[in-house]
């Protein structure tokens, strides 16, 4: 039996029923080094078992999504785009290529948690999402 991804255990843990084609789904998830959306994901799980459906794919990805395993990205290309739940991290979406670039930056997160302090909150939670274009030097 192959060694279960975080995605896997996470399920499990969350006392997800896991069929053998959310297992798959899972496991595409696990694997993206990308975010990848339905399409995607659905290309990948189908590469692997020609019996999974887009409905499938759809269902499990919400199941997943509600579970708090799984975060739904609008990056504003019309379509969302999925990853596990993780560590922090920020992203920068080239609006060109469509790629996106995680990051971390300790100054910026001191940023934030001092902007919310200045107005009166502690920060609980966020997302932050930039916008560029490569440049050409």
């Amino acid at each position: 039996m192959a060694k279960l991804t975080q995605l896997e255990r996470l399920c499990e843990k969350k006392g997800l029923k896991m069929t053998d084609q959310r297992r798959i789904i899972a496991r595409v998830i696990s694997n993206a080094e990308d975010h990848p959306d339905v399409e995607t994901v659905y290309r990948r799980a189908t590469e692997i078992d020609p019996r999974i459906s887009i409905a499938t794919v759809y269902r499990s990805l919400k199941l997943f999504e509600d579970a708090n395993i799984l975060v739904r990205h609008d990056f504003g290309e019309g379509r969302a785009r999925y990853e596990e739940t993780g560590e922090h991290h920020e992203h920068l979406i080239d609006i060109e290529s469509g790629e996106v670039i995680e990051f971390v930056d300790a100054e910026l997160e001191a940023l934030k948690e001092r902007v919310a302090a200045r107005l009166g909150y502690d920060l609980i939670d966020h997302r932050l999402e930039l916008y560029g274009r490569k440049r050409r030097d």
